[in-house]
């Protein structure tokens, strides 16, 4: 009873998370009028695509027993990638390749060095932040990427408040979701990163090629954070080699929220899901209550303390 019970919780927590989130919101005069309106909940909404694309591969990763610092330097190197690509005269569809082959060429490059080479995925991808970051500035010769217009601009919109249609990025990021739930728990490459997570040794003894297996899932998860970097493009609408400094913090702690373990094997992507919207539900109120940026920064902070201390629990109890 008592296992069922924790099992219940665990699954229930993200859901629980993001009720309380939203009340504490809605309960305020000063931010009730609109933060309950669809038009704020499409912001919301759209504001969650970036961080839970990433969250989707980061779920892949550490499901795995990996980690992946790079993600924000990714997206910015990325973002710059597809800029000069749209400024150079290329249509939206061999952008949107290009760009997330080049997420895919980042993560296959960490995988490489974390398996081939047996290095610690923290201080590979924490390289890789400095390297990617720095690439991204020397494509964009230290300044943003401009150019005149392009469709991808309208795939993260929310500039019409009479519409009720949401963003092409949304409807992508749900499906993904989908797909990504599906890869993990129905197929054998899911059960393989579950049991990679879980028991390297136990899996490589079970057959399982796991060198092979982390290079793919680095590199899988790459084109993810490719496909975030596309849509970081289209929110902002220039590349900018400066921007999601941090995104990695905001992507970790969505999937620890969502009840995703650091020490892997355990993980979902509905709890990512929901971690990112939480996420996204925190920096909109805060906006909206009008709180200076450092005093949102430091909210932040704490709720990635409170899902790691979190997580820390989960494994006593697991242990126990």
């Amino acid at each position: 009873m008592k296992s069922f019970a924790q099992n219940l919780l665990r699954r229930a927590g993200p859901f629980i998370g993001l009720i309380v989130v939203i009340a504490l919101f809605s309960l305020p005069a000063s931010t009730r009028e609109f933060f309950l309106t669809y038009h704020n909940f499409k912001i919301i909404l759209t504001q969650t695509v970036i961080v839970a694309v990433g969250a989707l591969g980061m779920t892949l990763i550490i499901v795995s027993g990996g980690i992946d610092l790079s993600v924000g330097s990714g997206v910015a190197l990325t973002s710059v990638v597809g800029a000069q690509l749209i400024a150079h005269g290329w249509g939206p569809v061999p952008v949107l390749f290009a760009v997330v082959a080049a997420g895919g060429v980042i993560g296959l490059l960490n995988g490489t060095a974390i398996a081939g080479l047996r290095l610690t995925p923290f201080i590979v991808t924490l390289g890789t932040l400095g390297v990617a970051r720095g690439t991204a500035k020397w494509l964009a010769d230290d300044q943003t990427v401009n150019y005149e217009g392009s469709p991808i601009n309208r795939w993260m919109t929310t500039a019409d408040p009479f519409s009720h249609a949401l963003p092409a990025g949304v409807w992508v990021m749900l499906v993904l979701a989908l797909f990504t739930s599906l890869l993990l728990r129905k197929t054998v490459f899911g059960r393989h990163v579950f049991a990679l997570g879980s028991n390297e040794a136990a899996a490589r003894l079970c057959g399982v090629r796991t060198t092979r297996l982390k290079i793919l899932v680095y590199a899988i998860a790459g084109c993810y954070f490719g496909l975030a970097g596309l849509f970081q493009l289209s929110r902002l609408r220039q590349g900018d080699p400066t921007v999601a400094i941090g995104l990695e913090l905001d992507i970790i702690a969505a999937v620890i929220i969502g009840g995703a373990s650091l020490s892997g094997g355990v993980g979902g992507v509905l709890g990512s899901m929901i971690g990112a919207l939480i996420m996204a539900v925190l920096r909109n109120g805060s906006q909206q209550m009008g709180w200076p940026t450092y005093f949102q920064e430091i909210i932040i902070g704490l709720v990635i303390v409170g899902a790691v201390f979190l997580d820390r629990i989960r494994q006593g109890r697991s242990a126990r």
